[in-house]
């Protein structure tokens, strides 16, 4: 081979490797950005929907007394709290409920990104096809009720009840899928507790065979 065609061959394999590595960098760079604004889009959309289930079922009315018994002594003393929980558990299994409707209606969504992107500069940026990414909900909603007690002041506590929903949903990519679990908590009920904090207590979130449902 001559000394020209030597130098023709080593450009034409500089360039091949060039364009592998740019190709590798943009695979790379397409499944990290595609992943990233997935996962941020299905926790967004799936919390959402954790969310506006147990706004739903507060709406409807929980009454921290419906919730929690409170036992006083003969001078009005508060001696223990007692959760009622099959009250609990009927509010925990409607509220899963509504979350997995809320969920599955949101099977068909996307979410896209520009190729452009994917190069990492700034000034391609939205430039180019965009790639679809799919977002479904798997598996079913969990819900537990937990509890806090917090000093609210001289002589007072604050116990608050929240309702927390779990969920997982699957976001499939051009290179392949995750999970992301969804974790969603709000305060369903409240009270103020005047005096000593009582010796006795039944705290909700020790029951976890009987108030975690899954439909």
């Amino acid at each position: 081979m001559s000394e020209k065609g030597k130098r023709r061959f080593r450009l034409i394999v500089l360039l091949l490797l060039l364009f592998l590595i740019m190709l590798i960098v943009f695979s790379q760079n397409l499944s990290r950005m595609m992943g990233d604004m997935a996962h941020a889009r299905a926790y967004s959309m799936a919390l959402g929907a954790i969310n506006e289930s147990v706004m739903q079922i507060m709406e409807e009315g929980i009454d921290y007394n419906d919730l929690i018994q409170i036992t006083v002594d003969g001078e009005g003393h508060v001696t223990s709290l007692r959760s009622n929980g099959i009250l609990m558990s009927r509010l925990a299994t409607r509220t899963a409920l509504i979350a997995e409707e809320k969920l599955n209606s949101i099977e068909n969504q996307t979410v896209s990104l520009p190729l452009g992107s994917a190069l990492g500069i700034r000034f391609l940026a939205g430039v180019g096809p965009r790639v679809q990414v799919a977002i479904v909900p798997i598996g079913a909603v969990s819900a537990t009720f937990s509890s806090t007690l917090e000093s609210a002041g001289i002589n007072q506590t604050l116990h608050q009840v929240f309702l927390t929903l779990r969920s997982t949903v699957r976001i499939i990519l051009p290179t392949g899928s995750q999970t992301v679990e969804v974790v969603g908590s709000l305060p369903v009920a409240e009270n103020i507790i005047v005096g000593l904090v009582p010796e006795s207590f039944v705290d909700v979130s020790d029951q976890t065979e009987m108030l975690e449902l899954i439909p």
